[in-house]
C-alpha cells in the first residue's frame, strides 16, 4: 500500500490544501451552476483549471484537489458523452492538476517545502444527483447501486496517476463504508481521505456522530485521515475535537466560508477571507492536521493561512 499522504505528514506537522475550485472558476466567469458543477469547465475551459491549480500550489498548497467532484460515468453520459469520452475527461483532469503540479515543483527551488500532492475528488452520489441531497443523505439507493456507480470513478482516477483519493462532502457513513470495501477488495494499493459533511459540531449531515464514524472506519488502513469538509466553520473546532477524542486518524479540516446554498438562488450570506483564516487556528489547535477550504474560499485564504500557520524559517 502506497501512502503518500502519511509520509508527508512525517515531514510536516501541517499539510494545508487547497481551496474552493468550482466556486473560484464561478467567480471567475465560469458557467458551473449546472449539474457538472466543476466538471463543466473540464469541457468548456480546461486550461482554467490548471492554472488554478497552479495559483493555488503558489500560494502554498500541499495538495491539489482534482476538478471530480461532481465528475461521474453516468453524469457524463447524461451531459451526451459515451463512456469512454467520461472516463478520458476524468482522467483529463487529474492530468491537469500533474501538470499544474509538475510545472511548480519544476521553477523552484523551494525551501521547506515537499512536492505536492495530486489528490483525486470522489464526490457522494448526492451530488451526481444535483439536488442538495449531499447535504442531507437521503438517496435511499442499494450498497450495490453506490459500488457500481463509485467503481469506474476510483479506477479512472487511480489509473490517470492521482497519489491518493479523496472521498469529500460525504453525508452519510454508509456511503463512506461502501467505498472503503471497494479499495480493500479491489484497489489495494490505493489510500484516500474521508470527509463528512456535518450539519451541527457533532454530526454528519445524516445525523451519525462524527465519533462513531471515525471508530466504524478504523478498521480500514487504506483510509489515511477523517474529518469534515463543506461544513460551517464555527462547527469545525467541535467536529474535530470528537474525532480527536475517536484518536483513530490524522484528522482533516476544509470547511466552507459559511455561506449557505439555496439551489434555487445560489449563496447567500457573506464571504470573509479574513475571518476564516482568524479561525484556522482554532482547528490546528482542536487536532486537525490538514486543513484548507472548500466552497467559496479562494488562492488568497490558503496563501494568509499558510503565512500565519507555516512562516518561512
Amino acid at each position: 500500500m502506497n501512502d503518500p499522504l502519511g509520509e508527508l505528514l512525517e515531514r510536516h506537522e501541517l499539510v494545508i490544501l487547497d481551496g474552493g475550485l468550482g466556486s473560484e472558476l464561478r467567480r471567475r466567469g465560469c458557467a458551473v451552476d449546472g449539474a457538472l458543477w466543476s466538471a463543466q469547465v473540464l469541457l468548456d475551459a480546461p486550461t482554467l483549471i490548471r492554472d488554478l491549480h497552479r495559483e493555488y500550489f503558489e500560494a502554498g498548497a500541499d495538495c491539489a484537489i482534482t476538478a471530480t467532484y461532481q465528475a461521474s460515468v453516468p453524469g457524463f453520459v447524461a451531459h451526451g458523452l459515451g463512456e469512454p469520452q467520461a472516463i478520458a475527461v476524468m482522467q483529463r483532469a487529474v492530468q491537469l492538476a500533474r501538470e499544474a503540479r509538475d510545472s511548480f515543483w519544476d521553477s523552484g527551488p523551494h525551501p521547506g517545502r515537499s512536492r505536492p500532492l495530486v489528490v483525486g475528488s470522489l464526490g457522494p452520489y448526492g451530488a451526481y444527483l444535483h439536488d442538495t441531497s449531499e447535504y442531507r443523505g437521503d438517496y435511499q439507493v442499494s450498497d450495490e447501486v453506490l459500488r457500481t456507480f463509485h467503481r469506474p470513478r476510483i479506477a479512472a482516477l487511480l489509473d490517470a496517476g492521482v497519489d491518493l483519493l479523496a472521498c469529500e462532502t460525504f453525508p452519510l457513513l454508509r456511503e463512506a463504508l461502501v467505498v472503503a470495501d471497494l479499495l480493500a477488495a479491489e484497489f489495494r494499493d490505493a489510500t484516500m481521505w474521508v470527509a463528512f459533511s456535518a450539519r451541527d459540531a457533532g454530526h454528519t449531515c445524516h445525523g451519525e456522530p462524527i465519533g462513531a464514524c471515525a471508530v466504524a472506519l478504523a478498521p480500514y488502513a487504506q483510509v489515511r485521515a477523517i474529518g469534515v469538509n463543506c461544513t460551517a466553520a464555527p462547527y469545525v473546532p467541535g467536529l474535530v475535537a470528537a474525532l480527536r477524542t475517536a484518536g483513530v486518524r490524522p484528522i482533516v479540516a476544509y470547511p466552507n466560508a459559511g455561506e449557505q446554498y439555496d439551489s434555487t438562488v445560489g449563496w447567500r450570506g457573506q464571504l470573509s477571507d479574513a475571518a476564516l483564516c482568524d479561525a484556522a487556528p482554532e482547528w490546528v489547535a482542536a487536532g486537525a492536521r490538514i486543513i484548507g477550504g472548500c466552497c467559496r474560499t479562494t488562492p488568497a485564504f490558503i496563501r494568509d493561512t499558510v503565512a500565519r500557520l507555516r512562516p518561512p524559517r
